[in-house]
């Protein structure tokens, strides 16, 4: 399968290496690289990189999979006619289209995003709006599958992207391999929940139990007991139980406070929210409880996991 990844000067390089990095672990698919030429490409952050193929190299009906980069320099990229034609040939012709963060002003510009529900970067979320009234603009998901149009929210959310056209394509054994391989979550829901499903699970094997797993995962802060999951997958609980344990690697509480846990490290990254606010959103129910809950799995304090980010912002 051909994936080519389009660049050009100015786009973010993390866009690019990170899908890059998850399609090449795999081994099952071929990576070109994309130009308007050939030649060195420059990056948003400087990084030079080398575009082995000039749109004017590559068929359009040679392409499997198109993957568009965003970064400072899609505006720029935008007004250039070749590569917004090369762009919307491929677009109509390839078997999938996807962009990551910023990419979708580029597709949206050839008018292959037309009706479609797609996503972007919060910060490029009005822009998009604005410019393309014809879209149906939802910057909530980190992702977002229409049809065989895909597109990605910002950076990060491009590997999330990537790993779910991998699995689309070969499944998700094949996907949590690369996961492991790269250190990553898999991967996080793209519709849902911003929050990562982590290495330490195992991944559902049967229906039932995904159904289990998919709704803690949507919505860490529900309701979430035995008997709640056992209604959602439609077996008794002590079947849920069991099989639960046995395809998860943990009993159905312990998933559920792990993922909770995970869903306050990224408030607490992100954001000022009280501890006993966060605590009932997430279905903790007092500060207490997630004090020390988050003490046991996490080894500080959530203020202190707090100030600790806050700390690395500020010199950074």
């Amino acid at each position: 399968m051909r994936v080519a990844f389009v660049i050009y000067d100015g786009f973010q390089a993390l866009d690019l290496t990170g899908p890059h990095e998850v399609f090449q672990h795999t081994g099952r698919y071929e990576c070109l690289l994309v130009g308007p030429e050939a030649g060195p490409v420059r990056s948003s952050s400087g990084l030079p990189v080398h575009a082995g193929s000039g749109i004017r190299d590559v068929p359009a009906q040679s392409v499997d999979t198109l993957v568009v980069a965003g970064g400072t320099g899609i505006d720029r990229a935008r007004e250039d006619a070749a590569l917004v034609s090369w762009v919307a040939e491929v677009a109509k012709t390839a078997r999938r289209v996807a962009s990551v963060c910023s990419g979708a002003l580029l597709l949206a510009e050839t008018g292959a995003l037309d009706g479609r529900r797609v996503t972007t970067h919060w910060g490029r979320e009005r822009q998009l709006r604005t410019e393309y009234p014809r879209l149906d603009v939802d910057c909530d998901p980190i992702f977002i599958r229409d049809g065989h149009i895909w597109t990605s929210a910002g950076v990060t959310a491009g590997m999330d992207l990537a790993l779910a056209l991998v699995e689309d394509d070969h499944g998700r054994d094949v996907a949590h391999a690369v996961a492991r391989e790269l250190v990553m979550f898999l991967r996080r829901p793209g519709s849902q929940s911003q929050f990562s499903v982590p290495l330490w699970s195992g991944q559902p094997a049967t229906d039932p139990i995904r159904v289990a797993v998919e709704s803690v995962q949507a919505d860490p802060g529900a309701r979430h007991s035995i008997a709640d999951l056992a209604g959602r997958s439609g077996l008794s609980a002590r079947h849920l139980q069991r099989r639960f344990t046995a395809e998860i690697g943990v009993p159905p509480a312990a998933y559920v406070e792990r993922v909770r846990i995970e869903a306050a490290r990224r408030v607490l990254a992100e954001g000022d929210e009280p501890v006993e606010t966060l605590a009932r959103r997430l279905g903790f129910g007092t500060g207490e409880t997630l004090r020390r809950a988050f003490h046991r799995h996490v080894g500080v304090a959530p203020s202190d996991y707090r100030d600790r980010f806050r700390g690395t912002k500020e010199f950074a």
